[in-house]
């Protein structure tokens, strides 16, 4: 790609003529006119005395190496595809005719604890840029440190809330510190790959979103200075839904919309805010995010084409979030909290062009030939699919309670009262960011126990280790059995995904945050057990006091069973029916949740997570367990619901 990259960067600039330039061929003309043809080499209207045009065309352009360039863009993510599918991916989109690749790098992923930086393996941000380059895409990197993207605190990491006076996106000083030196670490990495020095990245996002949030008018300047004095020089951008467009901006920087359907209120707002300037719908939303208990969301094919058409029709710009959305591996998922909490599945199919698995949709065959018009009908072959198999069903013959798998935790905590997990002393200094945490006490009676919302976000609750009840959002109060003797009382709380957005992200910590109260008296003297359920966990219990599985094994527990592949590994779905909730992992990974209470009844495992011939399968189940997995071809995100 280095041999072809021009030498000027993406600009915008105000057409001068009384017709109005478009980007990368497509013709806007009016409905039913006999003149006007949709030819993707004509770039003007050839007749526009003749009629007028049912809508404005864009007064701007952008450029690119001097010459006019339309963005077809499209949303991949490197921190939910498997690094071995990178290519596949980026090959996929440059067969459906999209130019330019769009990326959000996840502060919490590349920086798990502060000061610890991660950029290998499936982190590798230079290679994945690279490939881009390689393939022939352009990118527009969006760099945060704040990114939403549905994730745990939108992808910052939980470690900055063990400061109780921490404001995020703001510039209190404990948050700017913390972007600095995460930013020292990061934009080295990306300078060198900037269009200005030959690399694949035209573009720059600001933050995100932040016009929904807006608490600090000095904040967004900030970011961009910081973004500028480490080396990046290409174009800035902003990225907003319509109410946010106003105060999301920064002097300097080009403001884009986000969008599912076209409304024209919103670009004659756009165009008032930022007039001569082209438009850019930054996130054209293909599909929606599931939450557990909801429906699988779907936006119908021929409503997302036809928008899109409208809007190339209109000359604008547009980058598809999701093109390919991919997985959130482990506990990457976050959470909606409007109008109340629930947490998201673990597939983040979206209903995107390209499926969770890398599968062509109807959505992309629709897209690819209206695309193919902005590219002179030329277009790359589409590669061929990856085979997906089902694999003979695992039956678990191995059990290990929660409470023999302690020994393996983190040195257990002992406080007077409950201590969040973002607070423990564990992970050197940095606290728990995902997983279970145990908190146990001593009791001497029975009565009524009240969380009084304390709980974040669910509890499973036992006396002497017997199941007596769950906490939720919902349940804020248990009763306790009577008894006089000495009891240990056990809360083992999930925190099952932080807010994603919103303006409560200071108030995202988990575990137990605050008193839990037995007939109106606070609880203390509790000992904790961080369960994070790491890799290194999962490792350890190689060495634990497994079992063959009895006939009714207690609950929790962790189960394990062996995959056996015959050949080399495809990629396949899990299913677990008859299972209650849990977590699953294969060969020491967290694949993710599952939850009976859907949509997701499977859960995608990509073939290069498995090995040719044995696999070790261990699944965390909080309440109970058909004790068999089924492994199939295809997969079953649910029942569906069209997004209206």
């Amino acid at each position: 790609m280095q041999n072809v990259i021009p030498s000027l960067p993406v600009l915008w600039l105000p057409s001068t003529g009384s017709s109005r330039v478009f980007q990368a061929g497509g013709l806007s003309r009016l409905d039913g006119c006999s003149k006007c043809e949709e030819f993707p080499q004509k770039t003007v209207c050839c007749h526009p005395t003749e009629h007028h045009c049912c809508h404005p065309l864009p007064a701007a352009e952008f450029t690119l190496g001097g010459e006019p360039f339309r963005l077809l863009g499209g949303s991949l993510h490197y921190f939910r595809i498997p690094r071995a599918y990178w290519k596949d991916r980026m090959l996929k989109m440059k067969a459906c005719g999209v130019s330019t690749l769009t990326t959000f790098v996840p502060w919490n992923l590349h920086e798990p604890e502060r000061g610890d930086f991660q950029f290998r393996g499936r982190l590798d941000l230079e290679m994945f840029l690279n490939q881009a380059a390689d393939v022939g895409l352009w990118v527009v990197l969006r760099p945060g440190p704040y990114i939403d993207s549905d994730l745990d605190l939108g992808g910052l990491p939980s470690w900055l809330l063990r400061d109780r006076a921490m404001k995020l996106r703001t510039t209190y000083p404990g948050f700017t510190e913390a972007v600095n030196a995460f930013f020292d670490k990061l934009i080295p990495k990306v300078v060198p790959l900037q269009f200005k020095k030959g690399g694949p990245i035209i573009a720059v996002q600001v933050e995100h979103e932040y016009g929904s949030f807006a608490v600090d008018r000095d904040y967004m300047p900030f970011l961009k200075e910081a973004l500028q004095s480490r080396g990046i020089n290409e174009l800035l951008l902003t990225s907003d839904s319509h109410e946010g467009l106003k105060s999301g901006g920064v002097s300097g920087a080009l403001r884009t919309l986000n969008l599912r359907k076209l409304n024209y209120d919103d670009i004659k707002y756009l165009e008032a805010l930022q007039p001569n300037s082209p438009i850019l719908v930054m996130e054209h939303w293909t599909g929606w995010f599931d939450g557990w208990g909801d429906l699988h969301h779907s936006f119908p094919a021929e409503d997302l084409v036809a928008v899109v058409r409208e809007s190339l029709r209109q000359g604008m710009s547009i980058n598809l979030y999701m093109f390919h959305g991919g997985t959130n591996f482990g506990f990457m998922s976050g959470a909606s909290t409007h109008p109340s909490y629930k947490a998201l599945v673990t597939s983040y199919d979206y209903d995107a062009p390209l499926s969770e698995g890398g599968d062509y949709t109807p959505k992309y065959h629709l897209l690819r030939d209206l695309f193919s018009r902005y590219n002179n009908d030329q277009l790359p072959d589409m590669p061929g699919l990856r085979r997906k198999e089902g694999y003979e069903a695992v039956i678990m013959y191995q059990h290990l309670a929660l409470w023999d798998a302690l020994p393996f935790t983190h040195e257990p905590f002992k406080s007077r009262t409950p201590v969040n997990m973002e607070n423990l002393p564990v992970n050197n200094g940095n606290g728990q960011a995902y997983g279970y945490t145990l908190y146990e006490t001593t009791i001497t009676a029975g009565g009524f126990l009240k969380s009084r919302n304390n709980v974040r976000d669910r509890a499973l609750v036992f006396v002497n280790r017997s199941f007596i009840g769950l906490f939720n959002y919902k349940t804020l109060e248990l009763a306790v059995p009577d008894g006089k003797e000495e009891r240990t009382l056990s809360l083992l709380v999930e925190n099952c995904g932080r807010a994603h957005s919103g303006k409560a992200l200071d108030q995202q910590r988990k575990g137990i945050v605050g008193d839990i109260f037995l007939n109106s008296v606070p609880l203390r003297d509790f000992t904790i057990y961080s369960l994070d359920m790491t890799q290194d966990f999962i490792d350890s219990l190689y060495s634990a006091p497994w079992k063959f599985l009895p006939d009714k094994p207690s609950f929790p527990g962790f189960l394990q069973g062996r995959l056996f592949v015959d050949g080399y590994p495809s990629d396949t779905f899990v299913k677990l029916a008859g299972w209650s909730k849990g977590v699953i992992f294969i060969n020491g990974q967290n694949l993710g949740r599952y939850w009976d209470l859907g949509p997701q009844q499977a859960l995608y495992i990509p073939g290069p997570l498995l090995n040719s011939g044995l696999n070790q399968v261990i699944v965390f189940e909080e309440q109970e367990a058909d004790f068999k997995m089924q492994f199939e071809d295809t997969p079953d995100l649910g029942m569906t619901v069209d997004i209206q």
